[in-house]
């Protein structure tokens, strides 16, 4: 393998255009959409997107999110999980070829500045081989300086989804997130510049559990042997030996392999191999030999794509199942968050025929709306109970640590009193469960 051999077999695709390049041109549009117009749409005055690391808050779509929401954040996860299991089962590697930032960077940014500096596939080739005179060395220096820049710019962009927009880009984030901008800028320059297809190659998993994902009926890139075989240099001849060897469809790809020798898993269906076989075969008017087929289709056993199977329908019935418990939740979240504990070093305190427990309840307002919220703290489930406790004032995402201190009759008190402590707002209320200890022994906060 190139990456451990200290080898650098370089791959240079060659630019091409076609119906496929369209489709990468939308979806890396929609890529980029999503990357840097996003963070700067807030809702309720807060961002429509956002992961707060520091103070472990998740921002989406009007709502607050923290750990305490962990089923959420979990179904989060794996409903994202299932998506890519269905979509793979359906169309194979789309994601890779179409959606995925390696990808389309590369498509986007990288080739382009490197065939505005360098030209295209023979000329990067010529220069890369010959000596390193002037022309070469401003060249490489121009491509590596606007990779650095546009390394630069996706990480701002990237760091905007944890540190805010507005604050990454006017410079008002903390050091740390610059410091992250940093690093990250160095690893995708390193990409850019030297790693690119290893990455996909050899160091992302998604390849190599793809198999487990896939069976015969789903969409993969493939090569019509029937068609094409034996190859013959010249005229296409139609119904058989079909291909004229022009390895169009290998100086195009991406990965630097040939489709032409079946499936590989270095094969990340993006299609240029498509637009480049029917960018040869237009010539003859013969249908493309290369193109969306499925391994059942080439065998003959269907025809088509074949959407309805016990795996897809297995992925469908989960994914549409956590799918439900998330927008349930979604609709269903509260702005409380709240917490009881029994205050540091203390159990209980006897007091004038008075047994006395001290609690800290935190409170979180996790309402984005720009407002102040008054929450009443209550205690149900004592024999006559004496409750110290003021009412705590939070504005939005604000939290505070107040002192709960609860007297009941010595006569009434026991060795371990489970009781309810209420949180309530005008809309909405939390109750929490803890215990009571009394002088018969100890009890464990809740």
């Amino acid at each position: 393998m190139a990456i451990f051999s200290g080898v650098r077999k370089w791959v240079y695709p060659q630019s091409i255009k076609g119906t496929w390049q369209k489709v990468h041109r939308w979806s890396a549009l929609g890529f980029h959409l999503f990357l840097i117009v996003t963070p700067w749409i807030y809702i309720g005055g807060h961002p429509a997107v956002r992961l707060d690391l520091p103070d472990r808050r998740l921002y989406l779509l009007g709502q607050i999110f923290t750990a305490t929401d962990g089923l959420f954040i979990a179904l989060l996860g794996l409903s994202a999980a299932f998506m890519l299991f269905f979509v793979t089962a359906l169309l194979g590697r789309v994601w890779c070829g179409y959606i995925c930032p390696q990808t389309v960077l590369l498509e986007e940014w990288v080739r382009p500045i490197e065939k505005f500096f360098e030209g295209d596939r023979s000329a990067r080739k010529r220069r890369d081989a010959g000596p390193w005179n002037f022309d070469k060395i401003w060249r490489k220096f121009g491509k590596w300086t606007f990779f650095m820049l546009a390394a630069f710019f996706i990480s701002m962009s990237f760091s905007q989804w944890f540190a805010g927009a507005y604050e990454i880009w006017t410079f008002q984030a903390g050091p740390v997130d610059y410091a992250l901008v940093g690093i990250f800028t160095l690893i995708w320059f390193a990409d850019f510049a030297w790693f690119r297809e290893q990455l996909c190659n050899y160091v992302c998993p998604y390849a190599r559990f793809q198999g487990a994902l896939t069976d015969k009926h789903s969409l993969i890139i493939s090569y019509d042997a029937t068609r094409g075989e034996p190859r013959k240099k010249g005229k296409a001849q139609g119904q058989a030996g079909g291909c004229i060897d022009c390895n169009k469809c290998v100086v195009v790809c991406p990965q630097g392999i040939d489709i032409r020798d079946g499936f590989q898993l270095e094969c990340i269906s993006c299609a240029r191999c498509i637009d480049a076989c029917e960018t040869v075969m237009s010539r003859f008017d013969h249908p493309t030999l290369v193109r969306y087929s499925t391994e059942a289709a080439d065998t003959g056993e269907t025809k088509g794509l074949r959407l309805l199977r016990p795996r897809t329908l297995v992925y469908a019935g989960l994914l549409a199942t956590l799918a439900g418990a998330l927008v349930i939740l979604l609709l269903t979240h509260g702005t409380i968050e709240a917490q009881v504990n029994r205050a540091a070093g203390t159990n209980f305190s006897v007091e004038e025929g008075m047994v006395r427990n001290t609690f800290m309840v935190r409170v979180a307002n996790n309402d984005p709306r720009e407002q102040q919220v008054t929450y009443h703290i209550a205690v149900d489930g004592l024999p006559d109970p004496t409750v110290i406790v003021n009412p705590v004032t939070l504005g939005p995402t604000e939290a505070r640590t107040v002192p709960l201190v609860v007297r009941i009759p010595e006569a009434s008190a026991q060795r371990s009193i489970p009781f309810k402590v209420t949180v309530s707002s005008e809309d909405e209320s939390v109750t929490l469960t803890t215990t009571f200890a009394g002088p018969e022994g100890q009890a464990s906060g809740g």
